[in-house]
């Protein structure tokens, strides 16, 4: 999926100012070079004029620190490196985790949304890579979730 998709459904669901998208990115790492002035750039569509394409390192370091404003930092805990190379599945993950999702609650997001996913099938999104029943997240599923998961969050409005 694009990661301008992912970054305006996820400031749609919370619904979250540019100021605030700034902040949430630079928790994670604050010498990030986004501004307010970056974001609207970044929420426009890809066929609108001043599109900017949302780099890997903007919307990694945007879900990191997305991590942090939900659920706190530990500071026992040295803060990890920043993905550079974010797929559907690294997006999926940091989600989960932003949202305390345990497996019950990813089938009711997805059920939410209309699109039912089979306990063997979820469990292989989460697994490593090189493992021999990994699979990709898929635009369509991950869109699905973003879709049940604004659902959850936001009530049906």
């Amino acid at each position: 999926m694009i990661n301008n998709d992912v970054l305006r459904s996820i400031r749609y669901m919370l619904d979250l100012s540019d100021a605030k998208v700034v902040e949430i990115a630079q928790l994670a790492d604050a010498s990030i070079a986004i501004t307010k002035a970056d974001v609207p750039a970044l929420l426009k569509g890809a066929e609108e004029a001043g599109h900017v394409p949302c780099s890997d390192a903007v919307l990694a370091h945007f879900l990191d620190g997305l991590i942090i404003h939900l659920r706190g930092r530990d500071p026992n805990v040295p803060a990890r490196p920043v993905e550079r190379r974010i797929n559907n599945n690294v997006v999926l993950k940091k989600l989960r985790v932003a949202f305390e999702l345990k497996d019950a609650d990813m089938h009711e997001v997805f059920q939410g949304a209309g699109f039912p996913v089979s306990k063997p099938e979820l469990s292989a999104l989460f697994r490593s890579f090189d493992h021999r029943n990994f699979r990709l997240c898929g635009d369509q599923m991950l869109r699905n979730f973003l879709k049940g998961l604004t659902l959850r969050v936001r009530g049906g409005q």
